[in-house]
């Protein structure tokens, strides 16, 4: 593991290039169940598996990018998309015996527990990006979905690989609340978390579709849009319902999908004292 910072962007894509991604313990004994029982497993319900997990979401597409066929003319950009390209029983063999998460992390706790965090928020992020591409009425839910839950690629992988200058990282924040997180992850990484994102996204080759989707830049698409307000959505709703920058979120999806801020409290999971009082307004406004 990485005990000081490197020196550059491409120091850490190289370093993370030559590391085998671990991946949650509970995916490891789903698939191990499944397999049991692989003559009935459909790649959808393999799929619907890994999508609970970023890390081996991330691996599938990596993989599959890696061994890409001569005569493939078109990038795989969905997680059931790629195991239907695989086969279930060369998926079995290749990623149904992986290092996890648990392990690795076995004697940094605390960095175990923040890595859960960020994939707690990636997983909230993914399903609240499907619910909006839902009311959008999106081409392809499941393009919207992976985006979102590799959003948060990088910060797994520091977490799994540098976990005691993460911990650096939260103890620095901790001691200025008003610091913004990359500028802490640049004290102590030397790069912000976000462009080392961008560019594995890209050394790592995933499908350009997705790289897109995940690329703040291109935020005045509406697919886009969608992902990075649920992305941040969740960051934000991580901290508790009473966070600050939330109001602005419901602001923002709701002129996204056209929807009243109160819909969208509900459908993310907002308590009710938190949306009836939003639910009153809008009711009121409109009487007027």
């Amino acid at each position: 593991m990485l005990q000081a910072p490197l020196t550059s962007i491409e120091s850490y894509i190289a370093y993370f290039s030559s590391r085998e991604i671990p991946v949650l313990r509970r995916s490891m004994r789903s698939l191990a169940e499944l397999q049991q029982n692989e003559d009935r497993v459909s790649g959808r319900i393999l799929a619907a598996d890994v999508l609970q997990d970023p890390m081996l979401a991330l691996r599938v597409l990596v993989h599959l990018e890696a061994h890409r066929h001569q005569r493939q003319n078109h990038d795989i950009t969905t997680v059931d998309r790629a195991i239907m390209m695989m086969g279930i029983s060369p998926f079995f063999k290749k990623f149904g015996d992986l290092p996890t998460v648990e392990e690795t992390l076995s004697h940094h706790p605390r960095a175990l527990v923040g890595l859960l965090k960020v994939v707690g928020r990636a997983k909230h992020a993914a399903r609240w990006a499907r619910e909006f591409a839902t009311l959008r009425h999106d081409i392809d839910l499941d393009e919207v979905t992976v985006a979102a839950l590799l959003h948060e690629a990088a910060e797994i992988l520091f977490w799994c690989f540098a976990p005691e200058c993460m911990q650096k990282i939260m103890a620095l924040r901790a001691q200025n609340p008003s610091m913004r997180s990359a500028s802490a992850q640049e004290a102590i990484l030397g790069v912000s978390i976000r462009d080392v994102q961008a560019a594995l996204v890209q050394a790592w080759h995933l499908p350009q579709l997705l790289v897109t989707l995940m690329n703040e830049e291109n935020a005045e698409q509406p697919r886009v849009r969608n992902v990075i307000l649920a992305c941040d959505m969740a960051r934000h709703a991580a901290n508790g319902w009473d966070d600050p920058a939330l109001p602005d979120d419901y602001r923002a999806v709701s002129e996204l999908l056209r929807v009243k801020q109160s819909v969208i409290m509900q459908r993310v999971g907002a308590p009710e004292d938190y949306w009836f009082p939003i639910a009153e307004r809008e009711i009121a406004a409109e009487e007027d």
